[in-house]
């Protein structure tokens, strides 16, 4: 039995043992890595450059790209770095690092999704309002308060569980560090301190999920009063990318954490893992570019002008 002060590193989810299923492994995230460096940069470097995406609208979609990129970059590298060399080591800081900055990131992205409903809620249902609502100080305000949420509870939550004492080894079932698999080689009841913790924070979420919900219900209201089908379909071509990537993210996030306990297993915990903290990065570009015209458009632009540039 050995305790948190004599744990020096974790022991993260092997993946199949056999060399050639770790290299298949390490191609996989590497091209699922590519994917979303790729798109989120391009997204981020369209925004910044094109001064007609400068609208509150394209500046939460520029910080939804930072999130993803920083989320997919706290757990892939590792992981394929794991695999290129057959081993499983993290060493405690590291560990702790990934926890918290895993919590900040997707802590903050669910918060911005939120903001940018709201977004979407003012540019449909209240447009004439669109400017005073949202202007440049409140979108910063919003940014900032969703950066900074998340940064409270990756803090709060990886002081916490990093405070209590392990007697459970030192072998994480996951291929990154997350907090329910801490908990689960604390000692007896220690981790139940962190799992109230975990149950009193929720709180703001389940808020933010409501207000979710009576934002789209509005929304869909809102559009389908809308006379014209051009004007409808204009509509829903602004609002569907936001509501898929709500859509992904909540679900697979919700039940990486909330599915019942007889039916986990390892097999099942990574392929959540997998859908939640790297699938959303890598498609999140894809799902946002694609029915939006201007966005294509001025990355369109800056492409072509690159390449006459060379």
């Amino acid at each position: 039995m050995s305790n948190s002060s004599s744990i020096t590193h974790f022991l993260l989810l092997p993946f199949p043992g056999t060399r050639q299923l770790q290299l298949l492994h390490f191609c996989l995230f590497l091209a699922i890595y590519l994917a979303a460096l790729l798109g989120n940069g391009l997204i981020i470097t369209t925004i910044a450059w094109d001064h007609h995406l400068h609208t509150p609208m394209y500046f939460f979609l520029l910080n939804l790209a930072l999130l993803d990129l920083g989320a997919i970059s706290t757990t892939v590298p590792k992981s394929m770095a794991n695999s290129l060399r057959g081993s499983r080591d993290i060493s405690y800081a590291g560990c702790a690092v990934q926890v918290f900055f895993v919590f900040l990131l997707l802590s903050a992205e669910y918060f911005l999704l939120t903001t940018m409903s709201y977004d979407r809620y003012v540019a449909i249902c209240r447009p004439l309002h669109y400017e005073t609502l949202l202007g440049s100080r409140v979108c910063l305000n919003l940014a900032a308060a969703a950066w900074a949420c998340g940064v409270l509870y990756a803090l709060l939550h990886t002081a916490n569980t990093f405070s209590l004492p392990l007697c459970q080894g030192n072998a994480v079932e996951q291929f990154f560090c997350e907090i329910p698999q801490i908990l689960k080689l604390s000692c007896s009841t220690s981790y139940l301190r962190e799992v109230d913790l975990l149950a009193f924070s929720a709180f703001p979420f389940v808020g933010c999920f409501v207000f979710l919900v009576v934002s789209y219900v509005q929304i869909f209201r809102a559009v389908l009063r809308i006379p014209s089908q051009q004007g409808r379909h204009k509509a829903f071509a602004t609002c569907l990318p936001h509501l898929a990537v709500v859509s992904l993210f909540i679900t697979t996030g919700f039940f990486a954490y909330l599915k019942p306990l007889s039916i986990s297993s390892p097999s099942l915990n990574l392929l959540v893992a997998v859908l939640y903290s790297v699938v959303p990065p890598a498609v999140n570009p894809l799902i946002n570019s694609l029915r939006n015209q201007e966005l294509k458009a001025a990355l369109s632009k800056l492409i072509f002008g690159w390449f006459q540039k060379q």
